[in-house]
């Protein structure tokens, strides 16, 4: 399955092409997702957009009751919706509960920022920091070694990290093992969540315990 994160049943970070059926495995109505918060524009992040407008549409939300708010850049709705035509010509269109913010905001209690990352540039790359009762979670989105994350390591309670290549792949744009070796143990009170795993491949160490490999399905509670 594809990278993406649910919090509190009703937040969603990104709509992978696979994210019915993961919501479905895990218990999750597609109608009681509240807010849906964009990354970057690669396609593993967001094709599966149409099918989550689709689901709702006919199937958990046939009366249009529930409001999507979708979170992402001044240009994300151009986006989104020439995605939603090109997969569903005329289907996805006129949604009065699809609502586009572009500024952050509060979400369901939860405040929150988006800050720039290191992935490719042209994708529009970002991570949230979401904020309540004074728990701080940070989701890095798809991102190599930044400025950013290094600074929002130091006071985050949880942060999720993309760890999406093994060691012998050159690329400064995702974590590696190595690389989130590094960040973890430079930051013992922070726990780090590894997603998008690859780690199997060319890892010859283990990781520090407070860094969690996450499987697909895997809940947490903090």
């Amino acid at each position: 399955m594809h990278s993406l994160v649910m919090i509190d049943g009703t937040l969603l970070v990104d709509a992978p092409p696979t994210v019915v059926p993961q919501l479905r495995k895990a218990g999750i109505s597609p109608a009681d997702i509240s807010d849906l918060f964009i990354t970057h524009w690669h396609g593993d992040h967001t094709f599966g957009f149409p099918f989550l407008l689709l689901e709702r549409k006919w199937i958990s939300d046939r009366g249009g009751e529930h409001q999507l708010n979708v979170h992402c850049h001044s240009v994300g709705s151009k986006h989104l919706n020439d995605l939603c035509n090109l997969a569903y010509p005329e289907s996805l269109k006129d949604l009065d509960w699809l609502n586009f913010n572009y500024q952050p905001s509060v979400a369901n209690g939860w405040s929150f920022e988006r800050f720039e990352v290191c992935h490719q540039p042209i994708t529009e790359p970002h991570g949230y920091r979401f904020e309540k009762d004074g728990f701080v979670l940070v989701h890095c989105g798809d991102s190599g070694p930044c400025d950013n994350i290094e600074r929002l390591a130091k006071e985050a309670d949880v942060m999720i990290v993309e760890m999406g290549i093994p060691d012998y792949v050159d690329s400064p744009y995702h974590y590696s093992p190595s690389t989130l070796l590094d960040l973890a143990l430079r930051n013992p009170d922070t726990k780090f969540l590894a997603t998008h795993n690859f780690s199997p491949a060319g890892t010859t160490f283990e990781l520090p315990e407070n860094v969690f490999e996450v499987v697909d399905g895997e809940c947490f509670s903090f």
